[in-house]
């Protein structure tokens, strides 16, 4: 319990009970992570209905991609945002490493930021949310740390220390993997049987961009940094999420003209 709690404390805004981070809760708090993502769905598909039956359109779209970033506490669009400065200053693996560090905000950022999410707002603009679809997207915040949680448990860390490293170093690796990939074939799983019990399967594009980005994040990460940090962690979950809703949009429009 206490582990679970220390996971929604570090990972979210949702008050919770303050415990004490000793070396036994932190060692499972990361296979928590994903129950997170569960309460922000949660959350996500209350305020989609509640949008769809007011017939709201903008303010749906705006209450989609506001509401998972409030609960975070923006946590994840801080490290995408490092993230991209990195990224934009084409300098050395070490210099990169600095600039994840710096606590002030460069001009890329801010770009990317607008960019991601003007992006992220249009997407939701687009995409249906109903029926088996609104299941789909509400379980991709869950999806999304999921994979998360088992990159930083599997890849090496780009500097040895962080937060990150609080968090992955009194783990023991091994269990925490197969608990984080029991978890990635549960919801998977789950989503294959929804999609073929309902004879549709544009919805399963969501989970194949999850696997997509996971892919692009480990190359990512391994060319430009070495290896993960908490930032790149951040920036995995944002562009992670925004790509699945990116793939449901584009599956949607798919199934329809073909049909």
């Amino acid at each position: 319990m206490k582990s679970l709690l220390i996971a929604f404390a570090m990972y979210s805004k949702i008050p919770v009970p303050q415990v004490e981070w000793d070396k036994k809760s932190l060692s499972w708090a990361l296979c928590w992570f994903p129950v997170v993502g569960v309460v922000i769905g949660a959350a996500l598909a209350l305020w989609l209905r509640i949008a769809d039956m007011l017939n709201l359109t903008a303010l749906r779209a705006a209450g989609a991609v506001a509401i998972p970033m409030l609960l975070s506490g923006a946590i994840h669009l801080d490290g995408f945002c490092d993230t991209c400065d990195a990224l934009s200053s084409h300098q050395s693996r070490e210099r990169k490493l600095e600039i994840l560090k710096d606590s002030h905000t460069g001009a890329f950022a801010i770009i990317c930021c607008c960019l991601y999410l003007l992006l992220f707002y249009a997407v939701w603009r687009e995409v249906k949310a109903e029926g088996i679809d609104l299941i789909f997207l509400c379980l991709a915040p869950a999806l999304s740390r999921c994979f998360s949680g088992l990159a930083a448990v599997s890849w090496p860390n780009a500097r040895g220390s962080g937060l990150l490293a609080t968090f992955t170093q009194p783990m023991d690796a091994k269990k925490a993997r197969v608990v984080l990939i029991l978890a990635i074939l549960v919801l998977i799983g789950a989503m294959i049987a929804l999609a073929a019990d309902a004879g549709i399967y544009y919805p399963l594009a969501l989970p194949g961009a999850a696997l997509l980005t996971f892919l692009y994040y480990r190359l990512m990460a391994m060319k430009q940094f070495g290896g993960i940090t908490g930032d790149t962690a951040g920036f995995f979950v944002q562009v992670c999420e925004c790509a699945m809703v990116l793939a449901m949009v584009l599956g949607q429009r798919i199934w329809e003209v073909a049909a």
